[in-house]
């Protein structure tokens, strides 16, 4: 892997206080600057160093697709070393813009119900890889003169972001730093690693952003069919950590979200929900988000027709709960479609 924009800094400017890259990092996400030279409160001598050593971006090239609509752009996104990976810009609810991120190639998770997980783990993104795709999309809204500003980013694109802690957190410090999101606007989303989110817990220098797991399932059996990585007692340490969690990490406004993506004839019974319904009892502020399943060509899964239902039952149980909408249908951008392999749909 080659060093990254700090690393190099440091290597070329050894004896610049730290104040000097925190410039930089803010430069970067101004798009205005389309370059090293257009940082006007650099050296000009350091800014010429920068051109001739440090890319401006680590994405090499970019296509973009367009949904029908025109709420979802993905763009497919080829990296230095010619890996590819995928990011997407959603028009939310309020009229501005949502950017879902990557944070690995491929995954190794292998949910069955994720095309991402289907490709395998090729390698971590650095942070300048993960950071980057928010800083391509604050350039295409300037460069296709689209309304509305970028107000929040899901860490939901392709691979687990617990399983690259470490460039995870350093990007999500930099976005909060660096941009004018905050932090209850950026979501991690997470199968629920426990080391790692114990890890969290002990983590001073955790950003204080939300975390949303993937549950799927409240009978851990089933679960473990869903999410291979499901460890032994894992639904009763999970409470544990998420009462933790709601004491020692999160303000009184934040809450924990479980994502369950609602599978027919696996997952959505009525007797599903009433488990899922206990299980949300015993962990504190804790939302449901219901999400259908999108196409990833396997005739085994099919998008449960029981969503009205499963939601009302969680709802009678005192239950708070959304369903998610599917956008980018059309293009492979929704939720588990993420997969180059599978780029276009036909």
């Amino acid at each position: 892997m080659p060093l990254t924009r700090f690393e190099t800094f440091q290597t070329l400017f050894p004896a610049e206080p730290a104040w000097r890259f925190r410039q930089i990092e803010r430069a970067l996400f101004d798009p205005r600057v389309n370059g090293w030279q257009d940082i006007s409160n650099l050296p000009q001598d350091m800014r010429a160093a920068l051109a001739e050593n440090v890319a401006w971006s680590s994405i090499a090239e970019a296509n973009v697709y367009a949904s029908k609509d025109g709420s979802t752009r993905k763009a497919l996104v080829q990296l230095h070393d010619r890996e590819k990976i995928e990011t997407v810009l959603m028009k939310n609810k309020r009229g501005e813009w949502s950017v879902c991120v990557s944070s690995q190639v491929g995954c190794s998770m292998n949910c069955s119900f994720c095309a991402t997980g289907r490709m395998g783990l090729r390698r971590n993104l650095t942070a300048d890889e993960i950071i980057d795709q928010l800083r391509f999309w604050y350039y295409f809204l300037r460069d296709k003169k689209l309304d509305g500003r970028i107000s929040n980013i899901v860490m939901m694109g392709m691979g687990e972001p617990l399983a690259n802690y470490e460039n995870v957190k350093s990007t999500l410090r930099q976005w909060l730093a660096c941009t004018d999101i905050g932090p209850n606007h950026i979501t991690v989303s997470t199968v629920g690693l426990l080391p790692f989110l114990q890890k969290i817990l002990q983590d001073a220098a955790w950003p204080p952003v939300r975390i949303a797991i993937s549950l799927h399932s409240a009978d851990e059996t089933l679960r473990k069919k869903i999410v291979p990585t499901t460890t032994g007692n894992y639904l009763a340490e999970l409470s544990q950590w998420i009462k933790k969690y709601l004491q020692t990490k999160a303000s009184n406004k934040r809450h924990v979200t479980f994502e369950y993506v609602l599978l027919r004839g696996v997952n959505d019974s009525v007797r599903d929900a009433k488990l899922l319904a206990d299980f949300v009892t015993t962990t504190g502020r804790v939302k449901v988000n219901l999400i259908p399943f999108n196409d990833i060509n396997d005739a085994a899964l099919q998008r449960s027709n029981n969503t009205d239902e499963f939601a009302a039952v969680l709802k009678k149980c005192g239950v708070t709960v959304t369903v998610r909408q599917s956008a980018g249908l059309d293009i492979m951008a929704a939720c588990g479609q993420l997969a180059n392999s599978l780029y276009p749909r036909p």
